[in-house]
């Protein structure tokens, strides 16, 4: 690694604040900033995301959108599931990472390297990788990424600014919904740099990066797909649940947009209901089969039908659960988040804060 890369660890203060989705806005603007990336997630957050090339899934769909050469990716060093952390808590893994880490950055050039931390600030201390302590080995900057709950967001952008002290150069507020947007700006913004917490982008909510395609809820829901394996690319934006009269029915779908509709299999009435509004999967629950009506009229709409064997209430819940964690795989996600991050974040400020300077494209 030339002496001359910089190093900028993106983390987050609780898991599911959309690092993942800020840095690829941030690698967008960096490249097109001349800036030569390198990128890595020394820990994976699950074992189904280390391959056989070591490449965690987040770095992969980095360098495709990105098309960085590999010897601009840097391997995913371990995952966090139960074997590894038992073979770390009994003795058996007694691996230096922190060593194994600066040993891995020996690998790809470029101007700055790119880190990928875990989902909290206490995550990867079993293995000395947590924000902090990487932080420390490779003498990087941090920017925090915190999703906006509510103004208490400050308690703990103030918290994580006492623990990682000057390595935290700027934090990153998402997910902000329209209504707080003036307020964040306004109050929280100035609140923050008071503290010496430097704010390099607000972002608004967008219901396209909190929605989840149909393939992604058939792989989480375990789901059978009953008619139009085709269009499991659609988007989910709200969720519905069909348990009412058919007239009720019918008012409550046509002021969704872009619905899943969890219902009954018996429930032919609610099914044709929802497949005449903005519905982009129906999914079905009790075991029962629609009756071929139901699936020829989705079949010429273009909508898939799911069937799960599960209950309503552990269908909605996995549902709900989905929207908040779902990844930014789909090309629509990795759009939105480019041209939110070009509007809402001081690149510029970054580049002033790492000491790098643009490269002019001829």
């Amino acid at each position: 690694m030339p002496k001359s890369a910089k190093y900028l660890l993106i983390g987050s203060s609780e898991a599911y604040s959309g690092k993942s989705a800020m840095i690829l806005g941030m690698a967008h603007q960096l490249k097109a900033k001349g800036i030569d990336l390198a990128y890595g997630k020394p820990i994976g957050t699950c074992l189904s995301e280390s391959t056989v090339d070591n490449l965690d899934e987040d770095v992969r769909l980095i360098a495709h959108t990105l098309d960085l050469a590999d010897n601009r990716l840097l391997p995913t060093l371990l995952s966090l599931d139960e074997d590894t952390i038992a073979q770390r808590i009994s003795g058996a893994d007694q691996s230096n990472y922190s060593h194994i880490l600066q040993e891995t950055l020996q690998a790809p050039g470029g101007d700055l390297v790119l880190l990928e931390g875990t989902g909290t600030l206490e995550e990867g201390l079993l293995f000395d990788l947590s924000l902090l302590q990487m932080a420390q080995t490779l003498n990087a900057s941090v920017v925090l990424v915190s999703r906006y709950h509510s103004g208490l967001v400050v308690e703990g952008l103030m918290a994580a600014k006492q623990k990682l002290g000057d390595y935290l150069i700027g934090v990153l507020i998402n997910d902000v919904p329209i209504e707080h947007l003036e307020k964040v700006e306004t109050q929280v913004k100035p609140f923050l740099e008071r503290q010496g917490i430097e704010v390099l982008g607000i972002l608004p909510r967008s219901d396209i990066l909190r929605s989840v395609s149909v393939g992604e809820l058939v792989h989480q829901l375990g789901a059978e797909i009953l008619c139009r394996p085709d269009r499991l690319d659609l988007m989910v934006e709200s969720l519905k649940i069909g348990a009412m009269n058919v007239n009720s029915a019918l008012e409550y779908f046509r002021k969704g947009y872009n619905m899943a509709v969890v219902t009954g299999g018996d429930r032919t009435d609610i099914q044709l209901a929802a497949l005449e509004t903005s519905t982009q999967c129906l999914i079905l629950t009790g075991h029962m089969p629609p009756l071929p009506a139901v699936l020829s009229r989705a079949e010429d709409l273009e909508i898939p039908i799911l069937s799960v064997d599960l209950d309503t209430l552990t269908t909605v819940e996995i549902i709900d659960r989905t929207f908040g964690q779902v990844r930014v795989h789909e090309p629509i996600k990795v759009q939105t988040i480019s041209q939110l991050m070009a509007a809402s974040f001081n690149v510029d400020r970054l580049l002033a804060k790492l000491g790098l300077e643009p490269v002019p494209t001829v």
